[in-house]
Order: structure tokens, then sequence, then C-alpha cells
């Protein structure tokens, strides 16, 4: 039996804990990595610091996500909020809650995502905590970075376009795709269409690969932070129904989006239209984009637009802010109305 394919409840919590020191590099600014009662690292003036979790059954299931991108989303949630203040992650602790069944080999490949994610960001892994779960597994990720100017969700003001990067829908439809049985490899390959034909394959590799490996704008959001183009933002994760009304509360403003310009993702939108759905639903409420949302002025857009080619991302101005109690109201030919925000909420969807 080789270690990979022995339980935890046979290598036992200090065996793992061996196994993962030793697949950690030494890092610059750590001073005392994995090992000791804390790390010691080197930080800026200001520290950003946040945290995030993916629960099996909620975040992810074992069947449908495999490992190794279960442990690159997990680090990549935690980046995109660090960046959309303006910071870049440096330091990361990795807490897991693991039933005793589980494989060393499961554990293995979230920490090759892990340890993929964090070099491709310059991020080094320098500690964390294993416990045991009756059922089901924790991955529980706390991010350090570095802040300089920040952007925060207050700032905005009237007239301020409100502007968004990348598309918008993908993941959303790929959670509908993995519902219908569309899976990707550890490689994030295809491995089945689930009930698309092989002529979709394309589309629906795209929408999983938004949904199970994220790829936030981070050189964008430090760069527009860099130069103060933005008068505030956050990440787009919980769907833009209810982010914008976040960023309106912050900033003490209403704000109008025109659904017309709205870049819903061309391979969800056609995957949508195809099953019978509605795409501006998708790009509206879905979440798990991990865009950014921006409050910029009207002469700043067009340079946050060609800063943002520079790095390979687009951006689209969607609507303006107003003055008003925060809200947020959409408008198409039919006139302006109001937008309820049905992005996720994780206890007001149990409840229906």
């Amino acid at each position: 039996m080789t270690l990979l394919t022995q339980t935890l409840a046979e290598i036992g919590e200090r065996g793992l804990l061996a196994h993962l020191r030793g697949r950690m590099p030494a890092s610059a600014g750590v001073r005392v990595g994995p090992g000791d009662d804390a790390a010691a690292v080197e930080i800026g003036p200001v520290a950003l610091v946040t945290t995030d979790c993916m629960v099996e059954g909620v975040h992810f299931t074992r069947d449908g996500a495999p490992a190794r991108l279960v442990g690159r989303k997990a680090l990549a949630v935690n980046l995109s909020d660090i960046a959309a203040m303006g910071g870049i992650g440096r330091y990361a602790t990795v807490s897991l809650v693991l039933p005793p069944e589980v494989k060393v080999g499961w554990v293995d490949a979230l920490y090759d995502g892990l340890l993929e994610r964090a070099a491709e960001a310059g991020v080094a892994i320098v500690g964390g905590n294993l416990a045991r779960s009756r059922e089901g597994i924790i991955v529980d990720v706390t991010l350090i970075g570095d802040g300089g100017r920040l952007l925060q969700r207050s700032g905005a003001r009237p007239g301020d376009r409100v502007v968004v990067t990348g598309t918008l829908g993908a993941a959303a439809e790929g959670v509908r795709l993995l519902q219908d049985g569309a899976r990707l490899d550890e490689d994030a390959q295809l491995l089945a269409t689930g009930l698309w034909t092989e002529s979709s394959a394309v589309a629906v590799t795209a929408c999983l690969r938004a949904l199970l490996d994220p790829r936030p704008p981070f050189a964008v959001a430090r760069s527009i932070a860099e130069r103060g183009l933005a008068h505030a933002g956050m990440d787009l994760s919980d769907g833009l129904s209810t982010d914008l009304l976040e960023l309106c509360r912050g900033s003490g403003l209403a704000a109008v989006v025109d659904l017309s310009t709205l870049p819903v993702d061309p391979k969800a939108a056609g995957l949508a239209r195809a099953g019978g759905g509605d795409p501006l639903e998708l790009a509206l409420h879905g979440g798990e984009d991990y865009q950014l949302l921006l409050a910029v002025a009207p002469d700043e857009v067009d340079e946050v637009r060609e800063l943002a080619r520079v790095f390979g991302a687009d951006v689209t101005a969607v609507g303006s802010f107003v003055e008003g109690e925060p809200a947020v109201s959409v408008r198409d030919a039919s006139g302006e109305r109001p937008l309820v925000p049905l992005g996720h909420d994780h206890f007001r969807a149990l409840g229906g």
C-alpha cells in the first residue's frame, strides 16, 4: 500500500502533517514557517487580511470537483478579495477539516492545486491546522496581503459609471452543467458533457472552468488602485444584483443598470438559451464570477479600459450611480424598474 492510497485514519494526523510540511517550499519574507506554534512573516505597513472556506456539499462535491481544482479555487477566492482592495496576497494559512476515511491522495491533490495557485500569485503557505470531521470536508484559507492605496466599497460618487471586468454568467451556467452530469478532470480537461452533445464541448468546458478554476483579474485590480482610477470597488462573487447593492450601501447611493450593456458570457448565453433559460438571469444573479465591480468617473472609463487591455482583460460600463437610498434598478426598452437582489445568500437560500 502506498502513502497516497492510505486513509487519514491509517496515516494519522502527525503523519499527514509531516507529509504536507515536506511539500511547502521556502519563501522570501517567511522567518518561521510551518511547524511552530505560529508563523512569523514580514509584512508592509498596511496588512490586508481575508478568509474564506469551501464546504463539501455547499461549495463542492468530491464527485463534481477534482481535489486539485478545489485547492486552486480555495486560494483564488481569497486572492480575489485582496486584489479587489488593491492589494497583493503574500501569506496564507490552510485549515482542513477532514473525515478519517479520506485518502491521503485526495489531500495531496488538493495541495497540488493550492501550491500551484500560490506559486502563480507569489503567495507562501506558512501553516494551518488539521481537525477531524464526522462527515464532509472543509477547506478554510486565511490570506494576508500587502495594501497600498486601498480600494473600498465606500467612495462611489453620483455620476460614476458602474464598471465590470470580464464577462458574467459562465460560472453560474457551470453550476447547472455539474447538476446535469458534466465533469472536468484534475487538469481541467473535459471528462463528460452531461446532457449536452460533443458539439457543445467547448462551451461546456469554458463554463465548468469558470466555476471550478476561476481566474480573477489580480493585476488589473492592483493597477487601477495604484493609479486612483476607481472611487470604490469590490469583487463580484455573489451575483451583480447582490454585490452592486452592497456597493450602493457602502457608498450611500443608488444605481441604475442598462441591461443592453451587460457583458453576458457568450458561451454561457448560448447554452442557457438552448436549455430554455435566460442569459440575463445568469449575469444578474448567478455569482461566482470573481470579476471586479467598480465605481469609475465617466472621464476615467476609457483609461481603465486601456489599462485592463494591457492585461488581456475587458471592461464594460453597465450603468451609473445616482443620488438616492441604496437600491438597484434596471433599464431596458420597456422602461426602468427595481432589481430584486437574488444573488447568493448562504442562509436565505435554505429558507427558499
